[in-house]
């Protein structure tokens, strides 16, 4: 038999077929904006400027990280495309960017089109949240780099704001108000951690139900990162937000302290209790015996983002958030003091 790229593994076929899938799920999302279909070579993305008086790009890349590990332990795929999106958008979201565009890399050892399909739904339903079009993106078919029935993800996006209106926590002071808006659980961060005590350590069947959970801890572990971006753009038409967290890697000891420059001689002093943590963060503290400090440099503990605010504004701030079914809850303030953050 003469050889083929097919017989070494890549069937070129069954990748058209994922992009017939793909097509109407892309176009979905298109904006006005879009000025090309999807199986172009690049893809094209006209800037309104009639809204933007000197409009500077925000860009931002990232992954799902060891999630991806709980979705082919589920066998479930079609919400692992939401926390893509969600890591990328809401960083760029912290400069008070919207989002434009989306473009997505899946990579797999051998393509199926079903769970490729699944997770590229997931990007779109990801994408019609944040407000952004999928544009394009990348499906790589690579024989004897993965395991079987694993893939790896990454995504790209693009936003925009005026370069006046850029949030980059120059005008924070002594006194400032910090929001935290509530996570839907671990979003993407944690994983490994999680997946050894849970998998290794206490060896859980992911279908085991967890009563404090109300659910199996695979599906606890699968639920998606909360994507901020409408109610974060819709708050910034009415209020001045000076900062933006988002508490991802580092949890909220690490990425807090990186709203402000660094030339600044501020600290952030967190209050707990001030927020419901949720309970899946009381359970791995609990059954791994988690250091209290560990907890809170390596998991959101129930906030996936935090803003400094005016102390005039903070109360309608909350109300604002609270109308737009956000749950917002004043969890601490910022104080003269050596660079970093101070729970009480």
């Amino acid at each position: 038999m003469p050889l083929t790229y097919k017989n070494a593994g890549v069937n070129i076929e069954k990748g058209n077929r994922l992009v017939d899938i793909i097509k109407p799920l892309a176009q979905a999302t298109f904006s006005k904006n879009v000025i090309n279909e999807i199986g172009s070579f690049g893809a094209f993305y006209k800037i309104d400027k009639s809204k933007y008086r000197e409009p500077v790009l925000v860009s931002s890349t990232d992954g799902v990280g060891t999630k991806l590990k709980i979705a082919f332990l589920m066998n479930k795929h079609d919400t692992v495309g939401i926390d893509l999106v969600a890591m990328s958008v809401n960083d760029i979201l912290t400069s008070g960017a919207m989002p434009l565009f989306f473009l997505d890399y899946f990579a797999t050892g051998k393509l199926s089109t079903k769970t490729a399909g699944d997770v590229i739904k997931g990007i779109a339903d990801g994408c019609r949240q944040a407000g952004c079009s999928l544009i394009g993106g990348e499906t790589a078919e690579m024989p004897g780099f993965y395991s079987k029935g694993e893939y790896d993800l990454a995504g790209f996006a693009v936003g925009i704001v005026d370069k006046k209106a850029i949030i980059n926590g120059s005008e924070i002071r002594d006194g400032d108000i910090l929001i935290g808006l509530s996570s839907n659980g671990l979003h993407s961060n944690g994983y490994s951690l999680a997946r050894k005590l849970f998998f290794d350590i206490k060896k859980y069947s992911p279908k085991k139900h967890i009563k404090d959970l109300g659910c199996s801890i695979g599906e606890e572990l699968l639920k998606p990162t909360k994507i901020y971006v409408k109610s974060v753009l819709k708050v910034l038409e009415n209020f001045k937000i000076k900062g933006i967290a988002h508490i991802t890697g580092g949890g909220i000891t690490e990425n807090l302290p990186r709203v402000v420059p660094q030339n600044k001689k501020l600290k952030f002093v967190i209050e707990r209790g001030s927020w419901p943590v949720h309970p899946i963060f009381h359970l791995i503290q609990n059954t791994g015996n988690v250091d209290e400090g560990e907890m809170y440099k390596t998991f959101n503990m129930g906030i996936g983002l935090i803003l400094v605010v005016n102390r005039t504004d903070a109360e309608k701030i909350v109300k604002k958030f609270t109308r737009l079914s956000e749950k917002a809850f004043i969890i601490g303030q910022v104080e003269k003091g050596d660079r970093g953050v101070v729970y009480i």
